[in-house]
This record gives structure tokens, C-alpha cells and sequence, in this order.
């Protein structure tokens, strides 16, 4: 069940995956592999949320800036490090936006340009960004591990994938949606599924699901 505490915090997330169900490929291939109409429904989402979440990994593969074009009102922007590895060089510090968190075991060998920092567990940063910084709808863009906490703690309410049938990445090791193949998580999570887009002439269909109590 979601934390007490967090029940008025929307967590979603959002994912493209391949045929085989990988969201990348074994040697981590960027974003930029499916349609234009999948990068607006991106954006779209982006913009109903108060905070933009990604992990290190991918935060530099894919170059990201967290940020809406043209939005009156950026979301803020938060890094999952376990290492908190930056060098304050990254497009993420160079671009205007909404204010920049990392969540971090350890505290990063540079200085961070208007970065606040956090620790301690994800929960209590979860609820921290939302106690202290009014965050309502948190909204998730990768990695598979950040992914699989959120789901380890029970706290994913959305789940937002576009599977692009054009692609077939293999690899057993590739990751997955859960991170780590093959390391099932220790409880399943129901979710029902909402809404479902199929793009024949791209190849590509927009599912969207919704979480519902564990039974």
C-alpha cells in the first residue's frame, strides 16, 4: 500500500519500450528512437507536472534540460545519484528552468549551480518535495532502476508507455521497466489498464495505466 504520507502525492511515470519489452538497448542507447508524435505526448505530460524526476544515467545519455518549451511554469527539475557524479557542465545546469534537486547518498565532488540537495531515503524525499516545495504530481522519465524503486516502495500511481513495435533491441541484460532482468520484484503491482492509442503508421501504440490496491 502507498505510504500514508505520500497519498496526496501523484507519482506517474513515462516509458518508450521495444518489442521485446526493453526500454533501451544492452549499450544504452539515447532517447530519440521513436516517433515525433511519441516525443509531444512527452511533452504533454510533462507540462501537468509540478517535478520532472530522472536518474543520473539518464540524465546524460540523454542530454536532458527537464524543461517545457514555451511553459509559463517549468516544473522543477530532480537527479536520483546514489554517487551524486556531476560536474555542474551538464545541459540540465546550463538551461533556464525550474529549480534543480538532487537526491544523493553522497555529496557530489563539485559545486552544483542552484541545486539543493537532498538525502536520506527516496520517501522522505518524495515527501519533502511535496511538504516543502508544493509538489503535487511527480512526474518519472527513467531509469529502470529509479523506476523500480518508486515500485518498490508502492508509490507509482500512473504508468505511461509507448511501445514502438518497430523496434527489437534483444539482449538479455538489456533494462527493463523493473531495472534488472530477470530480478523480479519481491511483490506484484496491479494496475489497470485506461487507455490504449494504437499509431499504425508509426508503428507505435500509447498505453496508459493506473494503479489499483494490491489484493
Amino acid at each position: 500500500m502507498k505510504p500514508e504520507a505520500l497519498q496526496q502525492l501523484k507519482i506517474s511515470a513515462n516509458f518508450a519500450i521495444s518489442l521485446d519489452g526493453k526500454i533501451s538497448s544492452l549499450d544504452h542507447r539515447p532517447s530519440g528512437w521513436t516517433s515525433r508524435a511519441d516525443f509531444l505526448r512527452l511533452l504533454a505530460l510533462r507540462r501537468d507536472a509540478d517535478a520532472i524526476l530522472v536518474g543520473r544515467r539518464t540524465l546524460l545519455i540523454d542530454n536532458m534540460s527537464l524543461t517545457v518549451p514555451d511553459a509559463a511554469r517549468q516544473p522543477l527539475r530532480c537527479i536520483a545519484s546514489a554517487s551524486g557524479a556531476l560536474s555542474g557542465q551538464e545541459k540540465v545546469f546550463q538551461a533556464p528552468g525550474g529549480g534543480i534537486h538532487l537526491w544523493c547518498q553522497t555529496k557530489p565532488s563539485c559545486e552544483l549551480p542552484n541545486t539543493t540537495l537532498h538525502h536520506g531515503s527516496l520517501e522522505n524525499f518524495l515527501l519533502e518535495l511535496h511538504q516543502n516545495h508544493n509538489v503535487r504530481h511527480l512526474h518519472c522519465e527513467g531509469g529502470g532502476t529509479l523506476l523500480r524503486e518508486l515500485l518498490e516502495i508502492d508509490c507509482l500511481d500512473e504508468l505511461h508507455l509507448t511501445w514502438a513495435a518497430h523496434t527489437l533491441f534483444g539482449g538479455a541484460e538489456a533494462p527493463t521497466l523493473s531495472g534488472v532482468p530477470g530480478i523480479p520484484l519481491v511483490k506484484s503491482r496491479n494496475f489497470e489498464l485506461v487507455h490504449f492509442e494504437p499509431l499504425e503508421a508509426e508503428g507505435e501504440v500509447f498505453l496508459s495505466y493506473v494503479r489499483r490496491e494490491n489484493r
